[in-house]
């Protein structure tokens, strides 16, 4: 396994292993880029089959949030954080030696929760350092950002809609879900608000099922997702579920959903989307809600409305996103990343003359 040839193919300034023996910790925590500040990034736990697994998911996911953060106009740098484990097992003393090692950093990381993880999880972790946020509300925190998350999902669907059917509502638009877990089920929540048609999958049938109940949704068996009739497919679970597989089965006009790295192939997989003339939301863009959340916890300036009307923003920076595309006549996720690496050279350059580098 080539550790060190994929950090520099993928720019990464830090890669840490950790383990503990006594809690059973096995954990890698990825430090992509802190031109802009520390790197923020969720803790995710997984049973990953391998090493080379998880180390493959960290380094992708941890690149993402630098390019996240920067669009956002956040002062964040890019990470992520592994546990290999068993999410059904989970431990204080398994989240404390996590900790610890987070704080063995000195604040170049600062965890959050992701997948499997949770606010409750971030408390224990919280014993052994003070680089977190995602805190719960009793505990000053700003809550589980899901809510958020979907918020700007929201928004990003609506301009997506907007852009290729040029539709100023959802109302009678049908959008295909996949994953209505956290922020997939607040999705559902608020797309059935606006008018819009659901159809939902998930590999837990209890939760299509609460979905089919609460709002009318039609639900489908999880690999069927992707060849359903409707204009707008939002994939809200794990990444990697828009690849040469999938693609040909589309019969959407949109992407747009909450998920990370949705494009198992980002270049291959970006374009050929773009040449069937399918708009998509760039990942990073749309789901930014969570991690704006964040860093209004983290820099100690949390209110719900300054957070909601930042998220709310998205909408804007993805119709930015969409003119550059249209006008360079490039794919969105190309236009995306010229967005980000603007940012963060332009604050770069800043920062070297300031230091008077």
């Amino acid at each position: 396994m080539e550790t060190l040839k994929n950090m520099i193919d993928q720019e990464h300034e830090q890669v840490v292993f950790c383990y503990d023996k006594s809690s059973g910790l096995k954990a890698i925590i990825a430090i992509h880029n802190t031109i802009l500040g520390p790197a923020l990034g969720g803790l995710r736990l997984w049973p990953y089959a391998c090493e080379k697994d998880a180390l493959f998911d960290v380094l992708r996911l941890s690149r993402g949030m630098t390019y996240k953060n920067a669009a956002a106009g956040l002062n964040l740098g890019g990470g992520k954080a592994v546990i290999l484990g068993d999410p059904s097992i989970k431990s204080e003393a398994l989240y404390r030696a996590f900790g610890r090692n987070v704080q063995s950093l000195g604040g170049r990381y600062v965890t959050a929760e992701d997948v499997n993880t949770s606010t409750e999880d971030i408390m224990q972790i919280r014993e052994e350092t003070n680089y977190v946020t995602g805190l719960p509300e009793t505990a000053g925190g700003g809550g589980n950002p899901s809510p958020i998350t979907a918020i700007g999902t929201l928004e990003g669907i609506k301009i997506s809609v907007l852009r290729r059917l040029g539709a100023a509502s959802l109302k009678g638009i049908t959008v295909a879900v996949q994953g209505v877990g956290h922020v997939g089920e607040h999705l559902c929540e608020l797309l059935h608000e606006e008018g819009a048609g659901l159809i939902v999958s998930d590999i837990d049938p209890r939760a299509v099922q609460k979905m089919v109940k609460q709002y009318s949704a039609t639900g489908v068996e999880h690999e069927q997702i992707y060849a359903v009739d409707a204009d707008v497919f939002a994939p809200c679970a794990l990444g990697a579920v828009i690849n040469e597989q999938t693609i040909p089965q589309f019969k959407f006009t949109v992407v747009a959903g909450a998920a990370n790295n949705q494009l198992l192939d980002e270049n291959k997989h970006g374009i050929l989307l773009k040449e069937k003339n399918i708009l998509y939301a760039p990942d990073y863009i749309i789901n930014a809600g969570g991690v704006i959340n964040c860093y209004y916890e983290l820099i100690q300036e949390y209110s719900r409305d300054s957070v909601i009307k930042k998220v709310k923003n998205i909408y804007q920076t993805l119709e930015t996103i969409f003119q550059i595309a249209e006008e360079q006549n490039i794919a969105t996720h190309q236009a995306a990343a010229h967005f980000a690496e603007k940012r963060i050279e332009t604050i770069g350059n800043l920062q070297r003359t300031y230091l008077g580098d």
